[in-house]
């Protein structure tokens, strides 16, 4: 009579339950938003208008000055053929969209009017433009700080901080190596 009692080593539960712990880990990665999984990209329409190219505006301009100071409307009308419309909506992947309008009134092909919500100071790669000028501007400003410091320091010192050993021992009070008796 053979009966076999099934037993688990210790090793074959630690594998099963780390393989359950892994599989566990990847499934709650999946479903959590912090991780950028799945990703969302962001959705961008309408025009992005300025306020320097509302400032540009003046009554009376045409159409295509107009056009050349704003960029071709988003939306136009054959029932509104005195309107132009310029809508802008942005929504990140993750987070608030954001919506803008901006609306300009022909009368007898000349501009009349304007109105719409406050625009921003610059264009998206302008942001980005200047973010990196201030980063080199910062470099530079940090580079004469460092040269300055450099030039105001005693010879033979790297910063006020650190020393180099300028300072050396008299020839005669340095220890004499011993000598061997040949």
């Amino acid at each position: 009579m053979s009966s076999k009692a099934s037993t688990h080593s210790p090793a074959g539960i630690l594998r099963a339950g780390a393989c359950a712990m892994l599989v566990a880990a990847a499934l709650a990665g999946c479903g959590s938003g912090k991780w950028g999984f799945p990703y969302r990209a962001g959705v961008q329409q309408g025009n992005w208008i300025t306020q320097e190219q509302v400032a540009l505006l003046q009554p009376g301009m045409t159409r295509e000055q107009v056009r050349y100071a704003l960029g071709s409307p988003t939306l136009t009308s054959v029932l509104h053929a005195d309107r132009w419309d310029y809508p802008y909506y942005f929504k990140p992947g993750y987070g608030q969209s954001s919506e803008r309008q901006f609306t300009v009134f022909f009368q007898n092909d000349l501009l009349a009017r304007w109105e719409g919500d406050s625009q921003p100071e610059l264009q998206p790669f302008q942001v980005v433009e200047q973010d990196a000028a201030k980063s080199a501007d910062h470099q530079r400003r940090m580079a004469r700080e460092a040269a300055r410091e450099r030039d105001d320091l005693p010879q033979g010192q790297i910063s006020p901080r650190i020393s180099v050993g300028t300072e050396r021992a008299p020839v005669g009070d340095a220890p004499t190596p011993p000598t061997t008796g040949n």
